[in-house]
């Protein structure tokens, strides 16, 4: 389908975030235009919901799995499900967690894959490019960074450090404030032989965190750079050490809203060993 201006295109964006939801009018005349909406806003609203409507009836299926009607406060945009790939994935998610819940990792895992691969990049990435900041949006951002997390999360259960690195930097990269994904860095890291680059991961989240929210990393983070300065043996693919989720990210909480910790051997990291 070929949408129109921004109007109509982030019209259609919102209305999916909420699919199957009425959403009133005076939700997306806040959703483009904030609290300073020109006194043109609803008709302008009124005008993209029409040019959308006509492009839906112009190409939706005679079966009726996408509708877009007029219901008061506001307009329902009615999608089936399966028709919409943040459906599959997630329901892939569910999934996928229920297996690794259930202890059956193999699965879980390539389910959560599966859930992954659907993604070409970023939500709504034309919208996000002009400067929408919806919260829906965030959530949906952050469900996704979620279940990266536990995907990274396996594999470095299963010593698979080496297949995951590369696109684990480049989502840190995207979210410097991330703690559990600067963690699961570091330790992939340190497992590939870069222990310098794994304590400079650590600094570049600290110094984030400092610098947006003038807070330091967690125990659990600052305890995982003790351990890697000292060595720990805990950290190497062949002991295979539990990680565990203190907190899961809530979808739709900010960046540093959340902590997520590593569970540590019981033994006492000695502080007074060299730092190498």
């Amino acid at each position: 389908m070929e949408f129109g201006g921004f109007n109509q295109r982030a019209i259609t964006g919102f209305l999916l975030l909420h699919a199957n939801e009425v959403v009133p009018t005076s939700k997306l005349i806040h959703a483009l235009w904030g609290y300073d909406n020109p006194a043109t806003s609803r008709k302008m609203v009124q005008n993209a919901v029409s040019g959308l409507r006509r492009i839906i009836e112009r190409h939706a299926r005679p079966d009726g799995s996408v509708r877009l009607t007029t219901v008061a406060p506001g307009y329902r945009l009615s999608v089936a499900d399966g028709h919409l790939d943040l459906w599959h994935f997630r329901r892939q998610v569910e999934l996928g967690r229920a297996e690794l819940a259930a202890g059956h990792r193999d699965s879980g895992i390539e389910t959560l894959r599966s859930a992954l691969a659907l993604w070409r990049g970023p939500a709504l990435a034309d919208l996000v490019e002009a400067g929408i900041v919806w919260p829906e949006l965030k959530a949906v951002t952050g469900l996704r960074m979620s279940v990266f997390e536990d995907y990274t999360q396996e594999l470095l259960r299963r010593g698979q450090h080496h297949e995951i690195l590369g696109t684990l930097e480049e989502m840190a990269a995207a979210e410097p404030t991330g703690e559990r994904l600067c963690g699961l860095l570091m330790v992939a890291l340190y497992r590939s032989g870069r222990q310098h680059d794994a304590l400079a991961a650590y600094q570049r989240t600290r110094t984030a965190l400092l610098d947006n929210f003038g807070l330091d990393p967690g125990h659990e983070l600052r305890s995982l750079e003790l351990a890697i300065l000292n060595q720990d043996p805990a950290l190497t693919p062949e002991t295979r050490p539990y990680w565990q989720h203190t907190v899961r990210r809530p979808a739709g909480v900010g960046r540093c809203e959340h902590r997520v910790g590593y569970a540590r051997r019981t033994r006492t990291i000695q502080h007074s060993r060299r730092h190498p």
